[in-house]
């Protein structure tokens, strides 16, 4: 595949990832000259004729998606049977190699990323597109720390191989357990996803593992997770109440849309009180009885296609529950236990822990109080040192900083993080935002895209392409931008730009064989600058018609020149013309009648004669009609004795002077 190029114009250079339905290329846009990715489907679901024209449909149902959080369309087609999708090729890493490589994520970070990705989904489920497979490996976090979703529309592609529901399509780990049973998806799904998603990044495990992919969607349908407090401590509850909302087993009970979802995780980053929907108090995630018929699992952590299953299998008593709110979390697994047996487990365990807080506590009144640093994010840097003296602590240094999260006035964050445990008296510095640092537009005029995209980034802004368009700038180079160069922008503010195709071009038309009022009229109508010009004699066109033309076809920008070439008809020297009969003329006669007949080409010769007086034709060579062109001979007599004929010779009309044989 390296080095081939796609339709003429995407040279492939080097693999950069495979999954279950796909492989994904770097590759060179030799039009725009540009770097980007291209999906190419794998054979065995390009063959498939109904996958194909689903494919083109969602290809193109993605490529209208616009958000700064999703990765661009650009194109997509079909080349020698290998279909493809040309995409934004994004700098970063994706989000599972990010966990894989660090383990669990700061929680700020994860809500931060959590309400991008719903920002993402709110536009597509907009449009009535639903991923389908929200995973961390769609998620590419690039080096600004913003990320980018991939893949939309092209698992919901993938789905509708077949017209029934008889396959499903997702990653088990992330797979939402309506996917998992072939049923009808809403944009609830996506949210379970990324519900799991955000628990992997806050804890740094999957919520739910196991030997194959069977055991694990089977996981999905039938338990609860783990709440994520118990894997990692530090999580705060308001983080912890969101992402167990969004994997709500039963759709009704998550959030209702992406943008509920963004507004919550946006709440806990900011610090106020977050709000969980209208069914917040009840807060159960109801576990649903079945099973999971088997899966494909070929690709690691990669989308299966797994057959449905039509109802659920499995015990139909009532659905078990499990109440997640902050101080006392009960776990039921839907086992039957002794009732006596589990009073005295959760007695025992509350003994146990009640005794271990109150060492803790008496240690802690010993040394002066150690408790956490109050999350004030958000507030004003007058609330947050009321907060943090109230606390028990001591405000330290305040510095400044610049953020394209956190409105300027507010804070940030503090050192020692929020939730930290601290002892009281100890010192918490606070970093206040000064708002989005600024930064000015380049002027991206006469930059190839490449070049432009550089330059965005390297001022600190977000690079999007506008499309081409016919302009006078040169071929290939940025034809226009927004906002306009020298403008100042916030950090991060996206910098669209368009690429020229050159001037708009106009066919020029073929006015061969018009006369030349009506050529005139038609090339100016066109837009075009008319030059007339003599051309030549011709048998074909008649005098006053244009017999050639330049530029003759192609195109030319409105206002060029086409010069047109108008005939002179025919040649008069081809045209028969009646000889004058100049015989019995003096010789100087009949010459300048033969002239004046057009008939230029006269030679003399001399011949004696008894009968014709000398100086007078005697006879003529040419009579009847003939071409001006024609060679005509006069005779003239030299008077009576001997001839001469070697002094013949053709005449100049303009030479009054004859030569005359004077022997006699």
């Amino acid at each position: 595949m390296i080095g081939r190029v796609f339709n003429g114009r995407y040279r492939i250079t080097e693999r950069i990832g495979i999954g279950g339905m796909a492989e994904v290329y770097k590759a060179q846009d030799q039009v725009l000259g540009r770097t980007v990715a291209v999906k190419v489907m794998l054979p065995q679901y390009a063959a498939d004729p109904e996958f194909t024209a689903r494919f083109k449909q969602e290809a193109a149902s993605a490529a209208n998606l616009q958000s700064p959080y999703i990765v661009n369309v650009y194109d997509w087609g079909q080349d020698d049977g290998t279909y493809f999708i040309v995409m934004e090729f994004v700098r970063g890493t994706d989000l599972k190699s990010a966990i894989q490589q660090r383990g669990a994520i700061n929680q700020r970070k994860v809500a931060e990323i959590g309400s991008q990705v719903c920002q993402a989904l709110s536009v597509a489920h907009g449009l009535d597109i639903i991923h389908r497979d929200i995973k961390p490996q769609n998620i590419m976090v690039q080096p600004d720390g913003n990320v980018k979703v991939m893949d939309f529309g092209i698992a919901r592609a993938k789905n509708s191989v077949k017209t029934q529901t008889s396959s499903v399509l997702g990653t088990a780990h992330y797979i939402s357990p309506e996917q998992a049973q072939g049923k009808e998806l809403d944009g609830t799904s996506d949210m379970y996803s990324l519900g799991c998603v955000l628990y992997e990044a806050a804890t740094g495990q999957l919520p739910f593992d196991g030997p194959d992919a069977v055991s694990v969607a089977m996981r999905q349908v039938n338990e609860a997770p783990v709440p994520p407090s118990q894997i990692n401590p530090e999580i705060h509850p308001d983080l912890e109440a969101i992402i167990l909302k969004a994997m709500e087993k039963n759709p009704v009970n998550r959030f209702r849309t992406a943008r509920e979802m963004k507004h919550a995780l946006d709440d806990f980053m900011m610090g106020r009180p977050v709000n969980l929907g209208e069914n917040v108090n009840s807060a159960a995630t109801q576990v649903m009885n079945g099973v999971v018929p088997p899966i494909s699992n070929d690709v690691p952590g990669g989308t299966a296609v797994m057959p449905a299953v039509s109802s659920m299998n499995g015990n139909s008593g009532p659905m078990k529950t499990v109440d997640y709110r902050a101080g006392g979390k009960e776990f039921d697994m839907g086992k039957k236990k002794s009732s006596k047996r589990t009073v005295g487990i959760v007695i025992g365990a509350l003994v146990a822990i009640l005794a271990i807080a109150g060492i803790a506590l008496a240690v802690s009144g010993a040394f002066g109080g150690q408790t956490r640093v109050p999350d004030v994010t958000g507030q004003t840097e007058e609330a947050a040192r009321q907060a943090i003296e109230a606390a028990g602590y001591v405000v330290g240094e305040v510095t400044e900083e610049n953020s394209t999260d956190t409105v300027s006035g507010r804070v940030i964050r503090t050192d020692p993080a929020a939730d930290s445990e601290l002892a009281k008296g100890e010192t918490v510095n606070i970093v206040v935002s000064i708002g989005a640092k600024k930064g000015t537009v380049p002027d991206l005029n006469g930059k190839t895209a490449e070049e432009a995209q550089q330059m965005i980034e390297d001022a600190g802004f977000v690079a999007k392409f506008g499309g081409n368009e016919s302009s006078d700038a040169e071929e290939n180079t940025v034809s226009r931008q927004d906002p306009a160069s020298g403008t100042e922008a916030d950090e991060g503010t996206t910098i669209t730009y368009w690429i020229s195709t050159g001037p708009e071009l106009t066919n020029v038309p073929n006015v061969i064989g018009d006369d030349q009022a009506t050529a005139r009229a038609t090339l100016e109508s066109a837009g075009f600058t008319v030059s007339i010009q003599d051309g030549e004699y011709s048998d074909r066109y008649d005098e006053g018609v244009v017999m050639s033309q330049e530029p003759n076809g192609g195109q030319l920008e409105a206002g060029e020149t086409v010069t047109i070439y108008i005939s002179l008809g025919k040649d008069p020297a081809t045209i028969p013309v009646n000889v004058p009969a100049v015989t019995g003329m003096s010789e100087s006669e009949a010459i300048s009648e033969l002239n004046s007949a057009g008939f230029t080409n006269v030679g003399v010769s001399y011949e004696s004669s008894n009968t014709v007086p000398e100086g007078d034709v005697i006879r003529q060579t040419q009579s009847g009609t003939a071409t001006t062109d024609t060679y005509i001979e006069i005779v003239v007599s030299s008077g009576s004795g001997s001839s001469s004929t070697d002094d013949t010779q053709p005449t100049d009309p303009d030479d009054s002077t004859t030569q005359s044989d004077s022997q006699g």
